[in-house]
């Protein structure tokens, strides 16, 4: 049974991994399991839309700052969640923070040391493959880069593409946003202006960096 105050982190990149069971609901849904029974309090569920690659996270050092603050215990739901290289841990490590990992609660510094550096080994190991690959290839006399030579036949292929990708990455950011938005409806937010402002309180930019307003909200819950 779970004892002590608690800080939960949740950090959620793609619609694909709501699709897989990593999503916002599924971490919220274990984290809560695991607090099923003993003495504790959730001080706070913090919320990151971010890529895992990236070790600039403002909603994890809320997080942590909360942990210090309340003297708490950071919880994950999946040890992924943290951080895939040793660099990274290594600067949580020297937060002073103490963390549970739900799938993993027997997991300490040392272990997650460990398996941070396998899984920066195995990234590594893809990116060298990958260019390896691309350098044999050049070295047969494939043409990499894509035909150049009939710009006016491919140009308009190429605008479908990128209108596609553009397309694919507002559903993805859409996606991500969207449990968070269902979620600050449910603290009683009602008008598109509140919920922007709760967005806005919590630091989560819209696709270009900026801050939320009522017609933004309004295009992504037009999405569901």
């Amino acid at each position: 049974m779970a004892e002590g105050r608690f800080v939960a982190y949740y950090r959620v990149s793609t619609a694909r991994q709501g699709r897989s069971g990593l999503g916002l609901e599924a971490q919220q849904a274990a984290v809560r399991g695991h607090l099923n029974g003993g003495t504790w309090s959730l001080v706070a569920e913090v919320i990151e839309v971010e890529s895992g690659k990236r070790a600039d996270r403002p909603k994890l050092a809320e997080a942590l700052r909360l942990c210090r603050l309340h003297r708490a215990t950071l919880m994950i739901a999946k040890l992924d969640r943290l951080a895939r290289n040793v660099a990274f841990v290594s600067a949580l490590m020297e937060a002073g923070v103490d963390f549970v990992a739900v799938d993993f609660p027997q997991a300490n510094r040392l272990t997650v040391h460990i398996l941070a550096a396998v899984a920066e080994h195995e990234a590594k190991a893809i990116s060298d493959r990958t260019k390896a690959a691309l350098a044999a290839a050049k070295a047969r006399g494939v043409k990499l880069g894509g035909d150049r030579g009939h710009m006016p036949t491919i140009a308009p292929r190429g605008y479908a593409a990128s209108l596609a990708v553009r397309q694919g990455k507002a559903a993805d950011r859409a996606a991500n946003l969207l449990p968070v938005i269902a979620e600050i409806r449910s603290a009683g937010a009602t008008s598109l202006q509140a919920v922007a402002d709760a967005l806005n309180a919590r630091g989560i930019p819209t696709a270009r960096g900026g801050v939320w307003g009522p017609t933004q909200i309004r295009r992504i819950e037009a999405q569901t």
